[in-house]
């Protein structure tokens, strides 16, 4: 079925541009999936870290209205996402470092649905300069934080996998020192 559509998407005008048939499609993709991913990690990790206690100054309230930025950022990364794999989207399908990727991203999905669904957004809202999450919010942030740093790794190793893949091969070359022996 994931193969299925694979190739539909990949048969598409979309997977067509994004694998090479407009040039600039694919680095233009990882250029703003780039800013989305720092626009995601960086709005909700200032929030994660203040929950967990650093820069107790600052109230979380105001903090939280970060959040949006970072859903924003997530949905970049998800639209990009789907662009990159539309131009390629075996070399993804039989990467085990894409499905593990693709793992800690539901697991923090379901980490911030909880954070949310459980009223705990509402509790650390109220929480003022100086205090620090506790108990089960704490404990939910941290979570998420860990989770992201899971995600970045698989992320990182997706792209470098993918772009030495596609690296052109070097010619064989036969070095020879001055005698004229093969080096």
């Amino acid at each position: 079925m994931i193969a299925a559509f694979a190739n539909w998407l990949h048969a598409t005008s979309l997977g067509w541009a994004a694998g090479g048939g407009l040039p600039w499609v694919e680095p233009a993709c990882k250029t703003v999936h780039f800013l989305g991913l720092a626009l995601l990690i960086g709005c909700a990790g200032v929030y994660d870290l203040r929950l967990l206690g650093m820069a107790k100054g600052l109230a979380l309230g105001p903090l939280q209205r970060l959040m949006p930025f970072a859903a924003l950022g997530f949905l970049i990364n998800l639209a990009t996402g789907v662009v990159m794999f539309a131009g390629s989207p075996f070399q993804y399908l039989e990467n085990v470092t894409f499905w593990l990727k693709m793992l800690f991203i539901a697991l923090a999905g379901v980490n911030v649905l909880a954070f949310y669904l459980t009223g705990l957004a509402r509790q650390v809202a109220a929480l003022g300069p100086g205090r620090a999450g506790r108990g089960q919010a704490h404990r939910c942030r941290l979570a998420l934080l860990v989770d992201w740093r899971r995600v970045l790794g698989p992320h990182v190793a997706v792209h470098r996998e993918r772009v030495l893949t596609n690296l052109p091969r070097a010619p064989d070359v036969n070095l020879r020192n001055s005698s004229g022996a093969t080096i």
